[in-house]
């Protein structure tokens, strides 16, 4: 398998401090040597997996809009952070904020950790004043209504260096599902509603691109695959997977197999094509296809694709931002959906699953290859990967279109081993404890309207996605531990007043 998600270490943040022309050259020698050691500390933290590059210190309107627009226009830069050093002036900042269409982080810190007070003087205190510095131009970015995060404490900090990193990741995911596009095979499934969406306002809110194509131009991309192709994927699969004994080479159903790996070879080449990150497909609309897509829409999330079943784009971009969000740590992302209930009272857990499309990047265990019937579709038994996520902490995050916004709902949970063995279930498959407890994480779902469909992440958690909605100008509701019933309702209420008339003022 190839992954598509590049090396963080590729991606830059740049570092910006500003200062002004009033305190003289040795002041601003002295501004930027210390931002210098500021911006390595954080450039030197493995909290942060982007790499972290400092910029010539700002002093001056034209300067500060020069590089808002450069770093506009540099592809490797996902975001910014800004520090005011001294005290900048903020209304040089006008325009390079408003021009500014990357994500931002306001890093409000000094260069010394504790106070020398036995030597300070006006000359120390002309030069420390990032205290009332970062108050400017934090006045100035909050009338302008510019998204920013704001981390407040010194760069060595641990926590510090984790809300810098966290802020990076959720970067990672904005970047790259502004530059996606989504293959959608067919259409959404038939009378539902919560996987229609607004494609239009989801390329201005998000960037990115979704657009359909017929599933026979699939098929014959399929029908095209090179036969060497698939044979050295099946090859493959015998010595990844443990392969059930009829689809082996010689096997009576191998034939089946061969089939799943045609399917993957002429998919992946379909996307790389057509510059693709992300695709949907249905079971309702399979064409010529011998069989729905399982086995390799599986080791195309294991790659880093998105995907989204039946015809679901917004859980294909979720599932691709999560992927870029989580690189380089242990775990994975998936499609996921709640599927059925334990509700043995103390016990309550849930068993997520779907037909076939789990990713294997959510186990260290070896997947088993199997063929079992589908029971909708009308193709012929599909291939899976068969296996339980592993346990540990997760988090299944949705996003709904509510008509006037985007709505992001995530809930916190712990991935469990099974409580008993599921030798008759043929999919790939997680069983959860959602915080802060199933009844009320299921109703503030309920209450929310998210949806069915999810993308679980094992790699990051709900802080990350929190970023990632901000950044995106996108409604977020966080459920775990501190959430309660009245508490959620509340915020769902308070949220859609909020949102409504911020669309109407805008």
């Amino acid at each position: 398998m190839t992954s598509i998600i590049p090396d963080p270490t590729t991606r830059t943040v740049w570092f910006l401090t500003g200062s002004q022309g009033l305190y003289g050259e040795e002041t601003l020698a002295q501004v930027a040597a210390q931002s210098q050691e500021v911006a390595a500390l954080l450039a030197d933290a493995d909290e942060i997996p982007v790499t972290v590059e400092w910029r010539p210190v700002l002093t001056s309107q034209d300067a500060i809009r020069r590089a808002a627009l450069e770093a506009n226009a540099d592809d490797s830069v996902v975001g910014v952070i800004a520090w005011m050093h001294t005290f900048s002036p903020a209304k040089m900042w006008i325009a390079g904020l408003e021009a500014l269409a990357k994500p931002m982080l306001h890093l409000h810190t000094q260069h010394n950790v504790a106070l020398p007070w036995d030597e300070i003087d006006f000359d120390f205190m002309n030069l420390n004043q990032a205290a009332h510095g970062d108050r400017e131009f934090g006045y100035l970015a909050a009338r302008l209504g510019v998204p920013r995060t704001i981390v407040v404490g010194h760069a060595s900090a641990p926590r510090v260096r984790a809300e810098i990193g966290t802020w990076s990741r959720a970067a990672l995911g904005t970047a790259a599902v502004r530059s996606l596009k989504v293959a959608r095979f067919g259409d959404n499934m038939r009378f539902v509603a919560v996987t229609e969406g607004d494609k239009t306002e989801a390329e201005i809110r998000l960037g990115t691109q979704i657009n359909t194509w017929g599933v026979n131009e699939l098929a014959d991309a399929v029908a095209a695959a090179d036969d060497a192709a698939v044979a050295a994927l099946v090859d493959e699969y015998v010595a990844s997977y443990d392969v059930a004994d009829e689809l082996l080479p010689g096997g009576e159903r191998h034939e089946s197999l061969r089939d799943g790996a045609r399917i993957e070879v002429g998919l992946r080449d379909f996307l790389e094509a057509g510059g693709f990150g992300a695709f949907t497909t249905s079971f309702e609309d399979l064409g010529s296809l011998p069989q729905l897509p399982g086995l390799a829409v599986q080791r195309l999330m294991a790659d880093g694709y998105g995907f989204g079943a039946e015809g679901d784009w917004k859980t294909a971009i979720l599932v691709h931002a999560a992927a870029h969000m989580g690189a380089g740590l242990p775990g994975g992302a998936s499609l996921m959906e709640d599927y059925t209930y334990h509700l043995v009272e103390g016990e309550e857990v849930i068993l997520g699953a779907h037909m076939l499309e789990v990713s294997p990047s959510l186990t260290t265990s070896r997947p088993r290859l199997e063929v079992h019937p589908l029971g909708i579709g009308g193709k012929d038994d599909p291939v899976r990967l068969v296996f339980t996520a592993d346990a540990g902490p997760a988090v299944v995050v949705a996003l709904s279109d509510m008509r006037e916004r985007f709505r992001m709902t995530a809930n916190a949970v712990e991935n469990v081993a099974l409580p008993q063995p599921m030798p008759k279930l043929p999919v790939g498959h997680a069983v959860w404890r959602p915080a802060p407890d199933l009844a009320t994480s299921a109703t503030a779902w309920l209450t929310a309207g998210a949806a069915h469909h999810t993308v679980m992440s094992t790699q990051v958690g709900i802080d990350a996605f929190r970023e990632f909605a901000r950044q995106s100008g996108i409604e977020f509701l966080a459920i775990d531990e501190t959430t309660t019933k009245d508490g959620f309702e509340r915020e769902v209420r308070w949220n859609a007043a909020y949102h409504r008339l911020a669309q109407g003022l805008g």
